[in-house]
């Protein structure tokens, strides 16, 4: 097996990198529609069944299954022998901010059904600040994977 997913490593980084850029560009954008959708949208308005389908699309086209590649990818990358060295502390801070994007994504997911049952209480200021972390998340990913420094 670990032959196997040392010949494809290339491929299998690629498709990791290209899933990492669709899943968060659809987290990015998830909460720009949420603060619209609080802000300018009132239940049963043709502007909230309209971003209630831009919701639900974005999550079920994109964010969904680039999540599921991401996490794939990246565990065949994992147990890839030779790659990682796990007494490095970059790679459990790398873990653990990818654990809490997941965390994010579900939130997501959480989010867009109350708004699809119009139930959401949350104001945009709320989506606003909420869209920052997964640029923490991202900028803390990025600076374990390429600089290393632990």
């Amino acid at each position: 097996m670990g032959d196997m997913l040392a010949s494809i490593y290339p491929w299998v980084k690629a498709l990791h990198i290209m899933a990492v850029i669709s899943w968060m560009a659809g987290i990015f954008y998830m909460p720009r529609l949420f603060v619209y959708h609080a802000e300018r949208a009132l239940p049963g308005s043709e502007l909230a069944e309209t971003l209630k389908m831009m919701e639900y699309k974005l999550l079920k086209v994109i964010i969904n299954p680039a999540g599921v590649v991401v996490w794939i990818a990246g565990l065949a990358l994992v147990f890839t022998p030779g790659i990682l060295d796990w007494s490095d502390g970059w790679v459990w801070i790398k873990a653990a901010c990818v654990i809490a994007m997941t965390w994010f994504h579900h939130k997501l997911v959480r989010w867009q059904k109350l708004f699809a049952a119009d139930l959401n209480e949350a104001e945009g200021r709320h989506y606003r600040l909420m869209n920052e972390v997964p640029t923490i998340l991202m900028i803390v990913i990025v600076i374990m994977v390429v600089v290393r420094p632990f």
